[in-house]
């Protein structure tokens, strides 16, 4: 399995690997630095550069037998045994970490079942179970004070079985975090928030910036679809 170096520091941009398998499905490498689409938030792009070549990196995601495929142009993998050098798209990285981070702090805000969502670098969403109308002005102001709050975000895990002892800290209703590794990560925003989550995010909620509330649309008799935007 390919080592998730990006679980344990989301700010790590490069990193030295080998190349363990190519195919169709993309390049496989002993340790990434790349996120894999999941959770809602994009895989990364980037590029893989060897002795005697570069390829561009356009998409990352988990191949069936759960290694991690970095899918490059037809023609521009590097040869199997090859060792690369892995480098991600750090501006597009960084605005996802900002906007999943900032996701959380939404969810705290609005304390419903979430019912689905989407990340990506100009805006995102998260869909909630309520029939509530949404205050725009209010959930930007209450998002605003927790971004000043300067609340550290870190990463823990904890097992399977000690999820299963407090499974209100399931938020998703409609899906539920993966298993089968026996532990669980957690996403913490000290004081704020705290759920099982894999993606990355950055330090401190400080560095989310500004946001604001995009439209707010009508999903159903229980179902709110909220969009935020990085207020750049």
């Amino acid at each position: 399995m390919t080592e998730e170096l990006f679980r344990e520091d989301s700010y790590l941009r490069t990193c030295d690997a080998r190349v363990v398998a190519v195919d169709e499905a993309g390049v496989v490498l002993d340790r990434s630095v790349c996120y894999p689409l999941g959770g809602g938030q994009p895989g990364d792009t980037g590029t893989l550069s060897w002795e005697g070549g570069t390829s561009r990196i356009v998409d990352t995601r988990y191949g069936a037998d759960g290694d991690i495929r970095h899918v490059v142009a037809e023609g521009e993998a590097p040869p199997k045994g090859a060792r690369v050098d892995v480098e991600i798209d750090w501006e597009r990285r960084y605005r996802h970490m900002r906007m999943h981070t900032a996701m959380h702090l939404l969810g705290a805000v609005l304390p419903y079942g979430v019912t689905g969502g989407n990340i990506s670098a100009d805006k995102s969403r998260l869909d909630f179970d309520m029939a509530d109308t949404v205050d725009k002005e209010a959930v930007e102001a209450a998002l605003a004070k927790l971004v000043a709050g300067d609340h550290p975000v870190s990463c823990r895990w904890i097992s399977e079985a000690e999820l299963d002892e407090q499974p209100d800290l399931v938020r998703t209703m409609s899906v539920q975090p993966p298993r089968g590794k026996g532990r669980i990560r957690l996403l913490e925003v000290a004081g704020v928030d705290l759920q099982p989550c894999g993606g990355t995010h950055v330090r401190s909620t400080a560095e989310v910036g500004a946001v604001r509330i995009g439209k707010v649309e009508k999903k159903g008799r229980q179902n709110r679809r909220v969009n935020l935007l990085l207020d750049d």
